[in-house]
């Protein structure tokens, strides 16, 4: 389960907030945007997959956000994100099909670990290299 940096009842009373106004632009919370995380995701993992990137048009909100991504065999998933993880919502950029019932990732690793062979070897090489760098700083 991923955490969130704000609990509600933390916020002030006298904060004033409209029923529809947007608590992200409101100074002084600490809310999270579901888009900033996806960035996040993204920015991790981008080095092993052929691409991917948060999608603009389907809507991101506080509570979930859409991913797009092309493994190394250039196959391509739409991923949802929300608190309870990540999971493929469509085999297409840009969709969701409601008839998927897809499980819910903890992690974006765990994921791509289960739809990419690719993925997973592009990844245990990097960590290799980073083990074997370590490795190195240690002895010298």
């Amino acid at each position: 389960r991923m955490e969130t940096d704000c609990n509600p009842m933390e916020l002030p009373n006298n904060a004033g907030f409209e029923e529809d106004s947007d608590y992200r632009d409101f100074e002084g919370t600490d809310v999270k945007d579901m888009r900033l995380e996806a960035e996040a995701v993204v920015n991790d993992v981008l080095f092993a997959v052929g691409n991917m990137f948060v999608s603009k048009i389907l809507p991101c909100a506080e509570d979930v956000a859409y991913i797009n991504v092309e493994t190394r065999e250039r196959n391509r998933y739409c991923l949802e994100l929300t608190e309870a993880g990540l999971r493929v919502v469509a085999y297409d950029f840009d969709q969701t099909d409601d008839r998927l019932q897809t499980p819910y990732h903890e992690t974006v690793y765990s994921l791509l670990d289960s739809l990419s062979p690719a993925y997973r070897e592009v990844f245990g090489n990097a960590l290799l290299q980073r083990l074997e760098a370590l490795k190195k700083d240690s002895q010298s």
